[in-house]
């Protein structure tokens, strides 16, 4: 009588062991990409400049400058909306850059999972 599921000998067929190292390869890029995404720094202006914000790759803000023009006492409505602008710019650059990456991993697929 036949065994029933599995694989005889316990050992996977080529196309399923291919297919498992082709998914290791992509984690092990998908952590590299991740680590020098993380090590990178994204800068954004607002307001001509007078704002300036730099991020890390893992979304912290590094570095916030400002210019004189842009600290007006009368008008803190103005320098809030230019750091938020900033800083929103700054982390739609990380993740413009992580979607990239990941979907450079994504096309080198070439169609290798049979689903």
């Amino acid at each position: 009588m036949a065994k029933r599921g599995g694989f005889p000998g316990g050992a996977m067929p080529g196309n399923m062991a291919n297919l498992m190292k082709q998914a290791q390869k992509m984690q092990r890029q998908m952590e590299e990409n991740q680590k020098e995404l993380e090590e990178k720094e994204f800068t954004a202006k607002a307001g001509g400049g007078a704002v300036e914000i730099t991020v890390s790759g893992k979304k912290e803000i590094k570095k916030v400058l400002l210019s004189e023009e842009a600290v007006d006492p009368d008008d803190i409505e103005t320098l809030q909306d230019l750091i938020m602008a900033a800083a929103n710019e700054a982390l739609r650059q990380v993740d413009e850059e992580s979607s990239q990456s990941m979907g450079k991993l994504a096309g080198g697929l070439g169609g290798g999972f049979p689903f």
